[in-house]
């Protein structure tokens, strides 16, 4: 599996109803195509502290804040290629560092029980952050429906749509079934644009007309949310 390692975009978030969407696909039908993943099921560990450290900073909205996952594309069984992401964003730029790993190999890399599947800049720095937060173990599995688009101009402007958004804290593996509690209200979609620089004029007209806004959307960061309001009522029932 050939694939990017290095990303540096802006990426912006958009709560969408299902009216909204069709607007926004059919703007697209001239200048966007389905990218070579297509419509797959992306399945996340994403790893923390035993307190959430790396989500309570990211809550705190900082200039810079940075989070560690495990990623596929498909239920992975244990020969399987995985991805695993330094991602970090600083003044509003996203910058992302992956390498590939079989997915039975990267517990133990990230757990330090078997050294870096290569030697190169990017485990460098997963060994830093490896380091500087000790403690870091997997806490949730986050899965979701995605469409993904690229430009048929070409470059790098790209668009997703994720639906049927899923957290939970219990069978963190890759190889598990998806299930588990929702984030997205029902006919709600999470769509991201994803781009170096400018927004296309098609892509500004459509947001405008259909009064589509910018939000903060974080799939990790409401999944915490979640297992603190969760916490907090069975602290009261207590």
């Amino acid at each position: 599996m050939d694939a990017q390692a290095v990303f540096k975009r802006y990426e912006m978030k958009y709560l969408l109803t299902g009216e909204q969407k069709a607007a926004v696909l059919e703007a697209m039908e001239p200048y966007m195509g389905i990218d070579a993943y297509g419509r797959s099921t992306i399945r996340n560990i994403y790893y923390d502290t035993d307190n959430y450290r790396l989500a309570r900073r990211s809550a705190e909205q900082p200039v810079y804040k940075e989070k560690l996952r495990v990623r596929s594309y498909r239920a992975a069984d244990p020969g399987d290629p995985v991805f695993v992401e330094l991602k970090k964003k600083y003044e509003g730029v996203v910058y992302k560092r992956r390498i590939q790993t079989l997915e039975r190999e990267a517990g133990e890399y990230l757990a330090g029980r078997r050294p870096a599947p290569v030697s190169s800049q990017i485990t460098e720095e997963i060994g830093y952050f490896l380091s500087f937060y000790t403690g870091l173990a997997p806490r949730v599995f986050l899965s979701y429906e995605r469409e993904a688009y690229f430009s048929k101009a070409g470059g790098e402007f790209r668009v997703t749509f994720d639906e049927n958004i899923l957290w939970r804290e219990t069978d963190l593996s890759l190889q598990k079934g998806i299930y588990g509690t929702a984030i997205l209200k029902h006919g709600q979609t999470l769509m991201e644009i994803k781009t170096p620089g400018s927004i296309p004029l098609w892509m500004v007209r459509v947001l405008s007309r259909e009064e589509i806004r910018k939000t903060s959307f974080s799939k990790y960061g409401n999944a915490y949310t979640e297992i603190c309001n969760r916490e907090k009522g069975e602290l009261n029932y207590a």
